[in-house]
């Protein structure tokens, strides 16, 4: 199906992909740190009926140029906009630290409907570059709600430093250390993903090298077990950081490492799309 690409507009940044035939449905489409507009992956979405939001979030005009208390009002207003397009079904779809957005929104805006959380985590992470005022450190939460900071997780500041630039960058050391040295701010930094009516799918790779994505897709998993709830978990042990969606043909990072394997990428990408393709309700 063909659609049509829109600039956003009154305080939202990206793009609307407009299918000729739209199902009802609208999608928000999250990157990660990289601060990618992902319009790639929207228009999977979009070809098939689903009207889709590629979203800049942070870097762009007006905005924090890193992820520093990012407001999660920010991505209601893009739930807002669908709304007003007349989708009746809301999903959101993100990515690493967009998987950590996504999670938080539809934990606290019970008008989401759908979570594809890619490479997510568990709990909300210590800024990752400087906030509108342009300082980074001291280090603050990745994210914001009524103006008040989310609790978060530190970055300790030797395992930080210590960090060797040389890319290809490997950060998951850096993650676990940070869980253990700051294992007394995990409950409260932890995302109350039980408050989500969503249905909610985790996807993660068990070789992810840039932070450990299927300890935090288990970790989730078990929060609405706990609470009597149940997400859909797709987890390839080979699999690593980058997910391939059928038809993504996304390289793999120059600058972090990402572990995995072009094959179990893609083999992680059809599982999930087969759980997408149910939720959304369109053919795989």
């Amino acid at each position: 199906m063909d659609f049509a690409e829109e600039p956003l507009d009154r305080g939202l940044q990206g793009s609307l992909l407009r299918p000729e035939r739209c199902s009802g449905a609208g999608v928000v489409v999250l990157g990660g740190s990289s601060g990618r507009v992902d319009l790639v992956r929207a228009g999977l979405f979009a070809e098939r009926g689903v009207l889709a939001i590629a979203m800049r979030w942070f870097g762009g005009e007006g905005q924090s140029p890193g992820i520093c208390e990012i407001p999660i009002e920010t991505f209601s207003q893009a739930i807002d906009r669908l709304r007003e397009e007349g989708c009746d079904r809301i999903g959101f779809v993100g990515t690493s630290k967009g998987a950590e957005a996504a999670l938080l929104v539809a934990s606290y805006d019970l008008r989401v409907d759908i979570v594809i959380a890619i490479s997510p985590s568990s709990v909300v992470w210590a800024n990752s570059g400087p906030g509108k005022d342009g300082v980074g450190w001291p280090l603050r939460s990745s994210f914001a709600r009524d103006g008040k900071p989310f609790p978060f997780v530190p970055y300790p500041a030797e395992a930080l430093l210590s960090v060797n630039r040389v890319p290809p960058v490997r950060y998951l050391e850096l993650f676990h250390e940070s869980l253990r040295t700051f294992a007394g701010h995990v409950s409260q930094a932890t995302i109350p993903i039980e408050l989500s009516s969503a249905e909610i799918v985790l996807v993660a790779g068990g070789d992810d090298a840039l932070w450990p994505s299927a300890v935090f897709a288990d970790a989730l998993s078990a929060r609405l077990t706990a609470h009597g709830k149940a997400a859909s978990l797709v987890i390839h042990p080979a699999a690593g950081h980058r997910v391939l969606l059928p038809g993504e043909m996304t390289p793999k990072s120059t600058v972090n490492a990402h572990g995995g394997t072009d094959e179990a990428d893609r083999e992680l990408g059809s599982t999930a799309w087969r759980e997408i393709a149910r939720l959304f309700r369109f053919g795989s």
